[in-house]
């Protein structure tokens, strides 16, 4: 039994007709009943009947008719997904990405991406939250790493970063655990504004924290906050592994902010850049991106 055999007697029941079927096929009226007859034979049953009506299927042929559809419809699939996997053998995807999540999240998942899909190059810039949300807007980037909620664009949730306090280890507070945002609403802050400060003004509410600096780097953030020139809430992920003469509280009760990948259009976004979507959904759902 062979994939032609089955697509000749699918078009054979579908026109009622050998000669509107071989038209269709391409093939000889004669050549058609050829090949039914040989599957026939091979099946050892009548699989067709003639009428003054056309062709109709037997009781037989119709119980075979349920397997065939299916036969030639996975086939078909088999073939778009050969097609979409040749697709992904070339092409390039620019990310964009801030910085708390490339040190902590991509370097293990381009690595093994590219192991994947060897063929596609993978460009990355880095920003503020709101410079990948340009970068996306104007196409400089296909794909990027945002704060949610974000409206303006198609999006992916992936996972969440816990939003800390950090201290001076010299300060009162700093021997606690966790602490309530109404006990350091008076404290000279450090807001940063690599993108998540509204995030944290929302923490404050309906208070106001006492902002003494504003500052973009991170690392800076955290010089400041070792030389006791206020405090700061950053995300997790912003964080190093370790940072001397400081202490690391958690929010009672804790907030997080929502991380995601997001685009212009998932229906218009390249085969390439939707495996990588699915691929970073795959590594964090099963923590495999450290």
């Amino acid at each position: 039994m062979t994939l032609t055999q089955l697509e000749v007697f699918m078009a054979v029941v579908k026109e009622k007709s050998f000669t509107k079927a071989g038209l269709i096929l391409g093939m000889t009226q004669s050549a058609v009943s050829h090949v039914i007859s040989n599957l026939e034979a091979e099946l050892g049953i009548s699989l067709l009947v003639r009428d003054r009506r056309g062709v109709k299927t037997t009781e037989a042929g119709e119980r075979v008719l349920v397997h065939v559809r299916e036969i030639l419809y996975r086939t078909s699939q088999i073939q778009q997904d050969v097609s979409s996997l040749k697709k992904l053998e070339s092409g390039t995807i620019k990310i964009g990405s801030f910085p708390s999540v490339s040190a902590r999240l991509l370097p293990k998942i381009l690595s093994d991406f590219q192991v994947r899909y060897p063929g596609i190059e993978l460009i990355l810039f880095e920003g503020t939250n709101q410079e990948v949300r340009n970068w996306i807007h104007t196409g400089a980037v296909d794909v990027g790493f945002v704060s949610l909620p974000d409206e303006e664009f198609d999006t992916v949730s992936i996972t969440q970063d816990e939003m800390v306090v950090i201290l001076p280890e010299s300060h009162p507070l700093a021997h606690k655990t966790s602490i309530l945002i109404e006990n350091i609403k008076a404290e000279s802050f450090i807001l940063t504004k690599g993108g998540c400060e509204g995030l944290i003004l929302r923490i404050f509410h309906p208070f106001m924290p006492r902002i003494q600096f504003e500052v973009r780097e991170t690392g800076t953030i955290l010089t400041m906050v070792q030389q006791g020139l206020g405090i700061t809430i950053l995300p997790a992920m912003a964080i190093p592994s370790a940072v001397p003469h400081t202490s690391i509280l958690h929010l009672n009760p804790p907030i997080y902010r929502q991380l995601g990948l997001a685009v212009r259009s998932l229906k218009t976004s390249a085969l390439c850049v939707l495996a990588f979507i699915e691929h970073v959904q795959n590594r964090i759902q099963t923590n495999k991106f450290e």
